[in-house]
């Protein structure tokens, strides 16, 4: 087994590990209720939606892709192009490959911000220097913060596949502000 085969095989079986802790502990697609969230810090949240115990976002189901991993300033979503996600012209239309990356964008955000504190993403810059198809197999947005502060934060993040080709790049300004 080559090791772009061996990745592949890594990633569906670290994806469906993921998927089965969220079911088991719960949770499903829903917006969590501010007491559930209530004095947790943004990494605690993703954690908690990793773990099943907080609601993960619709749009994950909409467009076929999931939180995988999540560190301290990073966030790991893995998906798979199929062909309800294609454009006109027989690939992957460019409005996934912007989802999969504001997420992992925004995520990686979440996860430095304190307890109260919320975040919105205020511009996202987008570059698709490959096409997807159904044949690319699952592909993983890896977002990582570059700085974060009180009303401020950057991040960065890539689309790339078991073979480590990138797909796309993207980077991000988010306000954050007093959470409501």
């Amino acid at each position: 087994m080559s090791t772009e085969e061996e990745t592949r095989v890594r990633w569906e079986q670290e994806l469906d590990a993921t998927v089965l802790r969220m079911r088991t502990g719960g949770g499903k697609a829903g917006l969590a209720r501010p007491e559930q969230i209530a004095g947790k810090t943004g990494l605690q949240t993703m954690q908690a939606m990793l773990a099943g115990e907080l609601p993960y976002p619709h749009i994950a189901d909409t467009l076929d892709f999931a939180l995988v991993e999540v560190g301290y300033g990073m966030a790991v979503f893995q998906g798979t192009p199929q062909l309800k996600h294609y454009n006109p012209l027989g690939s992957v239309h460019g409005g996934w490959f912007a989802t999969l990356l504001d997420s992992a964008l925004g995520c990686a955000v979440h996860t430095t911000l304190p307890a109260g504190r919320g975040y919105t993403t205020a511009e996202l810059g987008l570059n698709i220097v490959r096409a997807a198809t159904v044949k690319s197999g699952p592909l993983r947005a890896i977002g990582k913060v570059i700085h974060s502060g009180r009303q401020l934060a950057t991040a960065e993040a890539r689309i790339v596949g078991p073979d480590d080709k990138l797909y796309a790049h993207a980077t991000t300004t988010c306000l954050v502000f007093e959470a409501r």
